[in-house]
C-alpha cells in the first residue's frame, strides 16, 4: 500500500517504486561514478523526452493497471479504511487470530474446534450484527436457515436426493423472483410435479423467529424426519443464545434460505440490506446480501492427509458491496470526507518564522501528534486557516512574535474560531484533551 499526504499548492509526493531500478541498486550505480551516471542519465531523459514529442517515434508509454487490481483516491481509501477498521476491530474484539491471504483480499471469520452446539454459531451472527450496526449501512436482517432441516422438508415433499441441489437453487430465488415463477421453473425446468412443489411451497414461504421453531416441532411431516428434527431442535437453542444477545430481533429463521450447499452441512446465513417501506411498498424490499456464512463441518477434513474431522462455523463479510454503497452513500450526501488524520496545523501569522514553525512541528510530533504546516517560508495565515478548513483539520497552533515572546501558543478550534494561550510545554496534552472530549 502506498501512503500519499497530499501538498498544499496543488504540489504532490510520489512515492518511490516506480523505477527500473530498485532503491539499492539504484544507489551502488550511483555511487560507483556519480558525476558519469548523472550525466549519462541527464542524456537518457532528454532523449526519451524528445521520443515522446515526436510522432515518428515509438509509442507514447501508457499507464494501466494490471488485471485484477483498481486503483483509489484518497476518498475511496478513507472509507475503505474505515470499513476495514471497524471489521478488524471487531473481529479482535471477539478473540481473533490472524492469518495472511495474499493472493485474495478477504473480511472472513472462522471458529474452529469441537465445541457445545450453536454458541459458535451464535457468536458469528452476533459479529454480522456489530459490524452492520457500527457501519450505520442503514436497516438490515439476517436470515437463518439449517441443511438438515433443507433435506428433511425436500424428503418429506418426495423430493429425490438426485434433485435436491437443483430444487434448492431454484427455492433460493424467492427472495428475489414470485413463488409463481419459482414453481413454474421447478415444474418445467426441474422435473418436479406440481404436487411437491406445492407441497415445497407451504414450507418455504415460511420465515418467523422462535413461534415459527415450534410450530415446525410440531409439525406431522417434519416431526417424522429425523435430520429435520435435529436441525429444528438446534434451531430453537440458537434463536435462545440470540435472544440473550439481545438480537433476536435482526434475525429471521427464513425456510427459502439455501445457499453454499455444497459445503454448508449445518445452520447457514445471510445477511441482507433493507431498503425502507413506503406508501407504495407493505414490506421493506431486498437490497442484496452483505454477508454470509454457515457451519462446514466436513470441508477441512476433504485437505487433510489423515481425513481428520474438524468442525467449523464462520462468516465473510462482503468488502466490494459495502465499500460500493457506503461511495454512492457519501456521493449522494455531498458528505465531507477527511482523507488525513492531522489533528493540527502549525501556522503563524509572521514573515520570516519558517525555524519557529520547523522547531515547534517537531516537538508535536516527538510528542505523538499527528501535525502538519505548509511547504512555503512565508504562508499568509488566511491561506493556512482556509487549508485546515479544506481538509477537516480541527485545530490550528498558531505562533508569532507575542507569543513566542510570552511562551504560549494560540491553539484555534477551527469550526468555531475560538482562541486560547496555551503555555507551549502543555500543547501536546492541551490537542489531546480537546480531541478526546
Amino acid at each position: 500500500m502506498n501512503w500519499l499526504r497530499p501538498l498544499a499548492a496543488g504540489g504532490c509526493r510520489v512515492p518511490f517504486g516506480a523505477q527500473h531500478l530498485t532503491p539499492s541498486c539504484a544507489l551502488r550505480a550511483f555511487a560507483a561514478n556519480p558525476q558519469n551516471k548523472v550525466a549519462e542519465g541527464v542524456v537518457k531523459l532528454q532523449q526519451t523526452k524528445a521520443q515522446l514529442r515526436t510522432d515518428e517515434g515509438k509509442k507514447n508509454f501508457i499507464l494501466k493497471t494490471p488485471k485484477g487490481t483498481r486503483d483509489y483516491s484518497p476518498k475511496q481509501m478513507a472509507i475503505r479504511e474505515k470499513v476495514f477498521n471497524t471489521i478488524i476491530s471487531c473481529f479482535k474484539r471477539h478473540g481473533a487470530e490472524v492469518i495472511d491471504t495474499p493472493v485474495f483480499e478477504l473480511k472472513d471469520f472462522d471458529i474452529a474446534g469441537h465445541f457445545d452446539p450453536m454458541i459458535p454459531d451464535a457468536e458469528c451472527l452476533k459479529i454480522v450484527h456489530e459490524i452492520l450496526s457500527m457501519l450505520q449501512l442503514g436497516d438490515f436482517l439476517i436470515k437463518v436457515n439449517d441443511r438438515r432441516i433443507l433435506n428433511g422438508m425436500f424428503a418429506v415433499c418426495g423430493i429425490p436426493d438426485s434433485l435436491f441441489h437443483s430444487t434448492c437453487s431454484t427455492v433460493d430465488k424467492l427472495n428475489k423472483a414470485t413463488w409463481e415463477d419459482v414453481k413454474n421453473e421447478m415444474v418445467g425446468e426441474k422435473g418436479l410435479s406440481p404436487e411437491a412443489a406445492d407441497r415445497i411451497g407451504e414450507y418455504i414461504r415460511l420465515h418467523g423467529g422462535l413461534g415459527l421453531i415450534e410450530q415446525l416441532l410440531q409439525d406431522p411431516k417434519l416431526s417424522q424426519n429425523k435430520l429435520a428434527q435435529e436441525g429444528l431442535g438446534d434451531m430453537k437453542l440458537l434463536f435462545e443464545y440470540l435472544t440473550l444477545f439481545g438480537i433476536a430481533d435482526k434475525i429471521s429463521f427464513d425456510l427459502s434460505l439455501a445457499r453454499g450447499l455444497d459445503y454448508y452441512t449445518g445452520v447457514i446465513y445471510e445477511a441482507i440490506l433493507l431498503q425502507p417501506q413506503n406508501a407504495l411498498r407493505e414490506e421493506p424490499v431486498n437490497m442484496g446480501s452483505v454477508a454470509g456464512g454457515g457451519r462446514y463441518d466436513e470441508l477441512v477434513g476433504m485437505f487433510d492427509p489423515k481425513g481428520r474431522k474438524v468442525p467449523c462455523v464462520g462468516v465473510s463479510i462482503g468488502i466490494e458491496r459495502i465499500f460500493s454503497i457506503m461511495e454512492q452513500e457519501v456521493e449522494a450526501s455531498k458528505e465531507k470526507i477527511r482523507t488525513t488524520e492531522t489533528q493540527v496545523l502549525v501556522a503563524t501569522p509572521q514573515k520570516n518564522f519558517l525555524d519557529v514553525r520547523l522547531k515547534l512541528i517537531s516537538e508535536l510530533w516527538d510528542s505523538g501528534i499527528k501535525a502538519e504546516m505548509l511547504y512555503k517560508k512565508n504562508p499568509k495565515l488566511l491561506n493556512q486557516l482556509q487549508y485546515c478548513e479544506d481538509t477537516g483539520i480541527p485545530l490550528a497552533a498558531i505562533i508569532g512574535e507575542q507569543e513566542l515572546k510570552d511562551g504560549v501558543i494560540k491553539l484555534r478550534v477551527v469550526a468555531s474560531r475560538e482562541e486560547v494561550d496555551i503555555p507551549r510545554e502543555k500543547l501536546a496534552e492541551e490537542i489531546r484533551r480537546r480531541l478526546e472530549s
